[in-house]
């Protein structure tokens, strides 16, 4: 019984940290923004257009990345998968 007092507290807790992160993260814009002026200065088109293109790069690279990631650890696996099944077939 005191598992699931432990994991309803957890529950609890973790949805409160949730809700407020959620509600600073709303805000927080807000709060730095002074006659549409931000930390880094008036959002002209210049600005608009190079922060996109720097999100478009970087997504790019983590797709790749990661995909790169995925496809040595499936060699990994296959290669694995091979190994056990000589092993097995040694012993018959």
């Amino acid at each position: 019984m005191e598992t699931r007092k432990s994991t309803s507290r957890q529950f609890r807790l973790s949805a409160a940290l949730g809700a407020a992160l959620t509600a600073f993260l709303a805000f927080a814009p807000g709060a730095f923004a002074a006659d549409g002026i931000g930390l880094y200065g008036p959002a002209n088109d210049k600005v608009i257009v190079y922060f996109s293109f720097g999100v478009m790069i970087i997504v790019a690279a983590f797709v790749i990345g990661a995909s790169l990631i995925q496809m040595r650890l499936d060699k990994r696996k296959e290669q694995r998968k091979e190994a056990l099944e000589r092993l097995e077939s040694d012993k018959t």
